[in-house]
């Protein structure tokens, strides 16, 4: 099961499900993230990551056209961004299925240093709940499209 999550920068949303659902599935998923326009990983992510034991701080962003371009075939592209950048994405050749998973971007946070951490650690921990759900189906190979689940109201 080859899996690509996109998001704009590549730097939050799509490295977080990238880390988790890579740690989840192990060997039964190959896991990418790339951007629209990649930045660098954000520094609050690498932080509320490596809380939970996963290494972001040498992690490079990819562009989500590069990978296109490069003829990459994917299972399930899932886009983890706001509804408006959805339609930005590509169409990958070979795609099964797409799957929208939005959650807030680490990158408008305000507030104090800490504020800004518990912001993102909350997001991290709304990702994290929907990639032990992916995770699980993917194990299971039950036979359903990814996020069915999700689709049919079962999943919060």
């Amino acid at each position: 099961m080859r899996v690509l999550f996109i998001c704009v920068h590549n730097s939050a949303r799509s490295q977080i499900a990238e880390a988790y659902l890579q740690q989840y599935c192990g060997d039964a998923a190959e896991v990418t993230s790339a951007g629209l326009d990649p930045t660098f990983v954000n520094p609050l992510v690498v932080a509320v990551m490596a809380e939970e034991g996963l290494d972001l701080s040498a992690k490079k962003t990819r562009k989500v056209f590069d990978l296109y371009k490069d003829g990459r075939l994917y299972d399930y592209v899932v886009t983890v961004c706001e509804e408006s950048l959805e339609g930005q994405c590509p169409v990958f050749a070979g795609v099964t299925h797409r799957l929208h998973l939005p959650f807030p971007d680490p990158a408008g946070v305000v507030g104090t240093d800490e504020e800004k951490l518990a912001k993102v650690r909350a997001i991290r921990d709304r990702i994290k709940e929907r990639m032990v759900a992916l995770a699980d189906e993917i194990k299971a190979g039950k036979g359903r499209r990814l996020g069915d689940a999700w689709e049919q109201g079962k999943t919060s």
